[in-house]
């Protein structure tokens, strides 16, 4: 094995437990939401006030307050799923911002 297989099995590694977690905190998120009595589902939210979960329909509302939302963080919980997705109306304001520096 030379040091490329070794790069890339070690980054194949890394994705594959990040995709382990995920799967754990939707698991847990899951399990979260079904203890609820019905009528205090929400199904979103977050798992050990880190991991944000949201397993509502996406609405073309929020699918635009996640991947472009100028004026929020670069970072900001899925529309729909668990974890984060890139700003990139945030995103594209850094980077200009930048370059006029």
């Amino acid at each position: 094995m030379n040091e490329h297989d070794e790069h890339a099995s070690g980054k194949r590694s890394l994705r594959d437990l990040w995709k382990l977690v995920l799967a754990i905190v939707a698991i847990l998120a899951i399990i979260k939401e079904l203890q609820k009595p019905a009528a205090e589902r929400t199904w979103h939210g977050t798992i050990a006030d880190f991991f944000p979960y949201d397993f509502r329909m996406p609405t073309v509302e929020r699918l635009k307050d996640t991947y472009w939302d100028p004026k929020g963080p670069v970072i900001k919980a899925k529309a729909f799923g668990v974890g984060w997705a890139p700003n990139l109306g945030a995103i594209k304001d850094v980077v200009q911002n930048a370059l006029r520096d």
